[in-house]
């Protein structure tokens, strides 16, 4: 019954898998997800990780992506998410929760929480969506504080620390680039490429940068939206799909409500549901009752005596 309770691998272990996924060559693909349910079929289809979105956790909230969350709820969601698969989960820290000496205490927690990784950004705090208008960021030399701090802060040296730079959409792609580079010389592992427009820019990074990058592929944002065979052409390493499984789900839900309410039954929406035996199939109901089976197998004698 390994890993019926819990991930049967380790947080260690999920940290190495991250850093081996980034040293590979192959694209690392780590789609968002919600809740640990949605962890759960992320795993089973077979991609390479777990992303966990700012934007989704404060939509979840009911709330709007503008820095209201903080760092106790971000990594509650995350370690019960982390906890549901053998895959790394990678978490968006906004930025840091506050000042350098906050996006340290950030760090040691994620990691205790059984995190494998996390992205800061170099946007002014409270931060904003990225792929709103509007948006400001602190100096280079603020940002690299931040990730000098965060990386001084983790015990595991496999924890990934994922500087994000929101600085193309403010300041141009080739100060965003020298923003890069900058943060990879603080110690930034991986560098978060957040808003370019299309593969010509991802290419401009990609060439000027030497290490790993992830790529943002959200809908409805300023970014084509480009294939996995096209991110791993260019040589991004990393493509994270952070708000899908939430936009599937809630378009879903909405329709569902709205065809109650008008018709007054459900009944017409039965086949665009997931149907009770699969929901129980992905939750593993079998194999819990076989665990039952087998530790729980004994009858009281006597017990009226």
């Amino acid at each position: 019954m390994t890993g019926l309770l819990g991930a049967a691998s380790s947080a260690a272990d999920k940290r190495a898998a991250l850093r081996a996924g980034l040293e590979s060559g192959q694209l690392q693909r780590f789609p968002g997800a919600f809740s640990p349910l949605v962890a759960k079929l992320v795993a089973e289809i077979g991609f390479e990780g777990v992303y966990v979105s700012g934007a989704t956790l404060s939509a979840d909230l009911g709330l709007p992506d503008i820095g209201l969350t903080t760092l106790t709820e971000v990594t509650a969601r995350g370690a019960q998410i982390a906890a549901a698969t053998d895959l790394p989960t990678f978490i968006d820290a906004d930025t840091g929760f506050g000042e350098p000496m906050n996006a340290a205490r950030t760090v040691t927690v994620l990691e205790d929480a059984g995190l494998a990784g996390c992205h800061l950004e170099d946007q002014v705090n409270p931060k904003r969506c990225g792929h709103l208008d509007g948006k400001a960021v602190v100096s280079t030399a603020e940002m690299v504080k931040r990730i000098r701090a965060a990386v001084t802060a983790r015990r595991d040296p496999n924890f990934v620390v994922c500087a994000r730079t929101d600085a193309a959409g403010i300041e141009g792609v080739p100060a965003a680039i020298d923003r890069a580079r900058a943060y990879a010389d603080a110690g930034a592992d991986l560098i978060f490429t957040e808003a370019l427009a299309g593969a010509a820019d991802f290419e401009r990074f990609r060439a000027a940068v030497d290490t790993p990058l992830l790529a943002n592929m959200t809908e409805f944002g300023k970014s084509e939206l480009l294939s996995v065979r096209q991110l791993s052409d260019i040589g991004y390493n990393v493509v994270i799909y952070p708000v899908t499984t939430l936009r599937l789900a809630m378009f879903a839900v909405e329709a569902g409500l709205r065809e109650i309410d008008s018709s007054g039954t459900q009944a017409s929406l039965l086949g665009q549901m997931q149907h009770r035996s699969r929901l129980y199939e992905l939750l593993r109901y079998a194999d819990y009752n076989q665990f039952d089976d087998d530790i729980f197998n004994f009858s009281v004698k006597g017990a009226d005596q």
